[in-house]
């Protein structure tokens, strides 16, 4: 049993979040979670109802101030609040700055009030951009490629700048491909798990990207949690991990996984043709290993496919539009 019995998770009715959320109270902690409900869904939290040690803020983080009594004897703050998608962040880079970069600011002020043991940031791994190390360590250089990147690396200077100046322990978590159950179904073209499964059920073919070879480093949220947990239970502070499972997938694998018809849509500029992830570090420094296999996680992904069911259906002439900006703004840089 935990001697620290008290989390904040922010962002914690989102994908990532929730799973948190799932192992903290697992593991016997009282959990009190802030999310603004614009990518959070009070659904992913649904099963948790009537658990008393569960309480929800639906405010947005930039509303918390130090002396917040949503933080008041707090031991652990795991912060994923924010929001995510590429395109959107080309076209609306304040939204971003604000919301991932100011954001963690008045979490990481609220937390050094309340004296929280650890302050444990979600980081991206698209910060490295098209990374040229594979496997890549965290000492790979930064070469944030949209503002989304830009925004998630400046959350987390802010965060080990926190970390130097004012002592407040904390540790950085860069996640590579998280994919799970809960995985968001926002309108904006994104995340390769999400549109194929709306396109399962409805029976449509997958749009895969290029010619599908391209690679992946994906890492069940189950596992991401655990790695969280651990970053936080350890006595590690001002720390940087990778965390991925460290064996990449092709894109190819996964629809072989699905199962269905595949139509090709254009490889878009600023994307890797691999994403991997050294993570010896966190081995070494917290025994954190994935346990999750990618077949295992995708089989169940597949058994509560009906999440997917609300979630837009993406073709290639939907997609075209829906990445226009993309390619207008990063294809030029290519």
């Amino acid at each position: 049993m935990n001697d620290a019995r008290t989390a904040v998770v922010t962002g914690g009715a989102g994908f990532i979040g929730s799973h948190m959320v799932d192992l903290l109270l697992d593991r016997g902690y009282a959990v009190r979670v802030i999310d603004n409900l614009v990518g959070g869904r009070l659904d992913n939290l649904a099963h948790h109802r009537g658990d008393s040690r569960l309480t929800v803020d639906t405010r947005d983080i930039r509303q918390v101030q130090p002396g917040d009594a949503l933080f008041a004897g707090t031991d652990y703050v795991f912060h994923f609040a924010g929001i995510g998608d590429i395109v959107p962040s080309i076209e609306r880079p304040i939204e971003y700055l604000s919301a991932n970069v100011m954001g963690t600011v008045h979490a990481l002020e609220a937390s050094r009030a309340a004296r929280v043991r650890k302050f444990v940031y979600a980081a991206s791994s698209s910060c490295y951009g098209m990374a040229t190390e594979l496997p890549t360590t965290e000492q790979a250089p930064i070469r944030p490629e949209y503002p989304y990147a830009l925004s998630k690396y400046q959350g987390e200077q802010a965060v080990l700048h926190w970390g130097q100046v004012y002592r407040l322990p904390v540790v950085s978590i860069r996640i590579f491909n998280a994919y799970g159950p809960r995985s968001k179904t926002t309108g904006a073209y994104g995340a390769v798990f999400g549109v194929f499964l709306a396109q399962k059920l409805k029976g449509k073919p997958f749009t895969v990207v290029g010619d599908g070879t391209q690679t992946r480093d994906f890492v069940f949220a189950p596992d991401l949690a655990r790695a969280f947990l651990a970053a936080a239970e350890s006595d590690r502070v001002r720390e940087i991990y990778n965390v991925g499972a460290g064996n990449p997938q092709s894109v190819n694998r996964l629809v072989e996984l699905l199962g269905g018809e595949v139509v090709y849509v254009p490889k878009r500029p600023g994307e890797p043709d691999c994403t991997w992830a050294d993570i010896s570090r966190i081995r070494r420094d917290l025994g954190w290993t994935p346990q999750v296999s990618f077949e295992a996680g995708v089989a169940e992904m597949v058994k509560r496919i009906d999440y997917w069911r609300e979630a837009p259906v993406w073709d290639p002439a939907s997609i075209a539009n829906a990445t226009r900006t993309w390619f207008a703004m990063l294809g030029e840089h290519a």
